[in-house]
C-alpha cells in the first residue's frame, strides 16, 4: 500500500517513513501543505497522514480542499493539538482518524491497518480470492489451509493483487503502491517478484491466478 506523509518536521517525516516502509508501505513524504496537496490531488495513495501545523497550507485546509475535490482518501490527522475542539474540526472536515504526538508507532500502525482493511474489504479483516486467504492483521497467508512464507515485498505485492481482484494492474499501478513515486517501471523487478509469486503457489495449484496482460500489466482472478 502506498502512504503520503504531509510532516514539515524532517526527524518526525523520518522516523515515520523509516518506520512504516519496514512494515511494508511505500512511503512519499511532503514537507508542506501546498506539496502535499499537489501529490494527495495528483497521485493515488491508499492513505495520507496528515500533520496540522505546516507552512503554506495547514493540514486543515488541506483536507478541506481535498473533500471539496471529492477526494476520498482516507486520513489520519498528526498534531500537537490535542484539545477536543481541535479534534472535533478535524474530523468534520472529513478526516478518518486523529492522533495527538507523542504517540506510539504502534498504535499509529495499528490505526493505519485499520483504515486500510476498511478501504480494502469495506470492513473485513480478511482478504480472500478462490483459495487464498492473506490476513492483514497477522501478515500471515494459507491456501487450502496450508500457511506459504512470503519476503516482505512479496506479500505486499501479493496483498495489493488481492485487494484489487479482477481489475488490471499496471505496472506503474504496482510500483507506485508496492514500491515508491521515485520507482523505475522500466525495470524487470515486477516481473521477478511475480514469478516469484507464482512459483511459491504453484504447489498449491494457484499459479495461474495471477494472469499477463500483455504490455499492460497483471490481473489476479480466482
Amino acid at each position: 500500500m502506498r502512504l503520503l506523509v504531509v510532516e514539515d518536521e524532517m526527524k518526525v517525516a523520518s522516523f515515520l517513513k523509516r518506520g512504516l516502509e519496514a512494515e511494508n508501505y511505500a512511503v512519499d513524504i511532503a514537507c508542506d501543505g501546498e506539496q502535499g496537496l499537489q501529490l494527495a490531488t495528483t497521485q493515488d495513495y491508499d492513505l495520507v497522514l496528515l500533520d496540522i501545523l505546516l507552512p503554506k497550507l495547514n493540514g486543515l485546509e488541506v483536507l478541506s480542499k481535498l473533500r471539496d475535490r471529492n477526494i476520498r482518501t482516507p486520513v489520519i490527522m498528526l498534531t500537537a493539538r490535542g484539545a477536543l475542539g481541535d479534534r472535533v474540526q478535524g474530523l468534520d472536515r472529513g478526516a478518518d482518524d486523529y492522533l495527538v504526538k507523542p504517540f506510539a508507532f504502534e498504535e499509529l500502525l495499528a490505526r493505519v491497518r485499520a483504515l486500510l482493511r476498511r478501504r480494502a474489504t469495506g470492513g473485513s479483516p480478511i482478504l480472500r480470492v478462490g483459495p487464498v486467504v492473506l490476513d492483514p492483521v497477522a501478515h500471515k497467508v494459507q491456501v487450502r489451509g496450508t500457511e506459504i512464507d512470503f519476503t516482505p515485498k512479496e506479500y505486499a505485492l501479493l496483498e495489493y493483487l488481492l485487494s484489487n481482484e479482477g481489475t488490471v494492474c499496471t505496472r506503474q499501478m504496482i510500483a507506485q503502491h508496492v514500491w515508491d513515486i521515485n520507482f523505475d517501471t522500466y525495470t524487470n523487478l515486477i516481473d521477478v517478484f511475480i514469478n516469484h509469486l507464482r512459483k511459491k503457489l504453484q504447489p498449491h495449484g494457484c499459479e495461474t491466478m495471477i494472469q499477463t496482460v500483455r504490455g499492460v500489466g497483471y490481473v489476479l482472478k480466482a
